[in-house]
């Protein structure tokens, strides 16, 4: 049974896996690689590894979950990565900051060194942000 239902209505449950982990995705109704590229949907990742680590070493302990916020490809927002000790906590903080992402309430522009103005203008758009 999944632990996501209260999950805001602009995200949805990509994948789910109690091993290797979730992939929560927004909007992908505006993300259809007609309006805006596929890649750039905002994404939630639930992983048994930090989000700077590429995969999971075989044989390690695995110490609780981490929670990402990706915006595309190689664009993390760092101030919302998170660590739970329990994937029960981690599908909490899932869905607090699908909620916040949402409501405009994340800091999305800060992770761009080169900001896609039209992308983040259309971000700022669909969650109310205003800039």
């Amino acid at each position: 049974m999944s632990g996501y239902g209260t999950l805001h209505a602009d995200w949805t449950v990509w994948t789910e896996d109690a091993t290797a982990g979730d992939v929560v995705v927004y909007r992908p109704d505006v993300f259809d690689s007609e309006s805006y590229p596929a890649p750039c949907m905002p994404t939630l990742k639930l992983l048994q590894r930090p989000p700077t680590q590429r995969k999971r070493r075989s044989g390690t302990d695995t110490d609780g979950w981490w929670v990402s916020l990706l915006l595309e490809p190689g664009v993390r927002v760092k101030h919302a990565d998170t660590h739970a000790a329990s994937r029960t906590a981690a599908v909490e903080t899932v869905l607090e900051l699908a909620a916040e992402f949402a409501a405009g309430e994340i800091d999305y522009r800060s992770a761009y060194q080169q900001p896609r103005e039209a992308y983040l203008a259309r971000l700022d758009e669909l969650t109310g942000r205003d800039v």
